[in-house]
């Protein structure tokens, strides 16, 4: 970043102080006032509840700009990596180094990755800790937390060569860890990842491969969870991004931190956001009901929410929702589910909502969990597991953020500060004489 020549003055109204901050630029985006000096100079803290307008770092990772619909990761437009950038490692090469691998590179750190995709069998035991029912994100929250216990040759996070080996660690563990959870919960034994196949593929062969049955490798499929891992990669300063910075700020080892991210993200307004838009569409269940379901969704008394639809950053078509539409289609034909009722009443409903003046208003565009329930759907992954992909995509994203973080001069515990407004000081009453 770099400080503008302008500077903000803030300035009291009954002229006891005033105040001036320095500005500084990004390099594309909003700019910033720098308010460090506030509190030390006024004696006041500013309130933002939910930081809608609080940069709390800088960061040259993923850039979005909401009223364009436009996402970048270091630079690059998401259409063009989803489309024309290789597979998912590639990306994550791109998260976590800044540039795009070159062949050499490529072949490098694919062979890193999967030569870290085996966990310690003593994890089977941590699985057994469980209930066969037990949410997946649950298992994750506690599985990839207790990596810790496992990896002590890495949680120097002061040691850039430790957090180099983690962030490999938790890339190419993450799904077997996975697919671990979906065979623990339907009782099938666990299967080992094999180095002869890709990151994608060999995450769906340890999900639906059985001692009798091997996972037939179809590209079309690969290739879909590929995209869905590439558009989930990284989103900016979200929720559970802010979580891994927050956690990882007070020194907590990556792992540990990974773990909080996973917490935060299982929150239904969060990750949990595909698991609920399918289940809304399962909920209305036929086109015909579609009428009725936006009149209840209108009305404020009901109760009743359009999910998938609309988002925290974004006030224009989701670039990330245009291209997981084309890939519902794309394996929808591939499996012969032209005709899924589910695909076709997701598809009225974006109509729909497209053209009521009471959405297009409010500006609710479909968003990327609209799809890529569906897309997850046919695949094969059950709707209890969504939330457990979007983790494993994630967890390049948060691991930058955190290298990053760790990495700026500037960056100190995090301490948010709060507008207090319970009792004053008071004394403690005898028992006799409290009301």
């Amino acid at each position: 970043m770099t400080n503008s020549e302008t500077k903000a003055t803030l300035s009291f109204s009954d002229g006891s102080a005033s105040l001036e901050m320095p500005i500084y630029k990004g390099s594309v985006g909003p700019d910033v006032i720098d308010i460090r000096k506030l509190y030390g100079a006024t004696g006041m803290f500013t309130y933002d509840p939910g930081f809608m307008s609080t940069a709390a770092c800088n960061s040259s990772i993923t850039y979005i700009d909401g009223d364009k619909g436009e996402l970048l990761y270091r630079g690059y437009p998401i259409e063009q990596l989803a489309v024309n950038g290789g597979d998912f490692l590639e990306t994550c090469y791109l998260l976590l180094n800044g540039e795009l691998p070159n062949a050499a590179q490529k072949t490098e750190f694919v062979d890193t990755v999967t030569k870290h995709t085996m966990v310690h069998e003593q994890m089977q035991f941590f699985f057994r800790g469980f209930r066969r029912d037990a949410h997946p994100m649950s298992v994750l929250v506690g599985t990839v937390g207790a990596l810790a216990s496992f990896y002590h040759d890495s949680l120097d996070i002061n040691d850039p060569h430790h957090r180099e080996v983690s962030a490999i660690r938790l890339i190419a563990k993450m799904p077997t860890l996975v697919a671990m959870a979906y065979k623990y919960s339907i009782g099938q034994p666990f299967v080992y990842p094999r180095n002869d196949l890709s990151y994608s593929a060999n995450f769906m062969h340890m999900m639906f491969s059985t001692p009798c049955e091997p996972y037939k490798v179809n590209e079309v499929l690969v290739r879909a969870l590929d995209r869905i891992l590439i558009l989930h990669a990284d989103h900016e300063q979200n929720a559970s991004t802010s979580t891994v910075r927050l956690a990882g700020s007070s020194g907590a080892n990556p792992f540990a931190c990974i773990a909080a991210g996973i917490a935060c993200l299982w929150g239904p307004a969060h990750g949990g956001a595909n698991e609920a838009a399918l289940s809304m569409l399962e909920e209305i269940g036929n086109v015909d009901n579609i009428p009725e379901f936006i009149k209840q969704v209108k009305d404020k008394n009901s109760g009743v929410k359009l999910m998938g639809f609309g988002h925290r950053v974004y006030k224009n078509y989701d670039p990330r929702a245009k291209l997981m539409r084309e890939t519902c289609y794309e394996v929808l034909n591939e499996l012969g589910l032209q005709d899924d009722p589910l695909f076709k009443l997701a598809m009225a409903l974006e109509k729909i909502a497209l053209e009521d003046e009471y959405f297009v208003s409010r500006k609710l565009y479909p968003n990327v969990d609209f799809y890529s329930g569906i897309v997850q759907r046919a695949l094969g992954i059950p709707t209890s597991l969504f939330t457990g992909i979007f983790a494993l995509a994630r967890t390049v994203g948060w691991i930058a953020q955190w290298k990053e973080m760790i990495s700026d001069p500037e960056q100190k515990i995090g301490r948010p500060r709060q507008l207090f407004v319970g009792s004053p000081k008071r004394d403690v009453p005898p028992i006799a004489k409290r009301g």
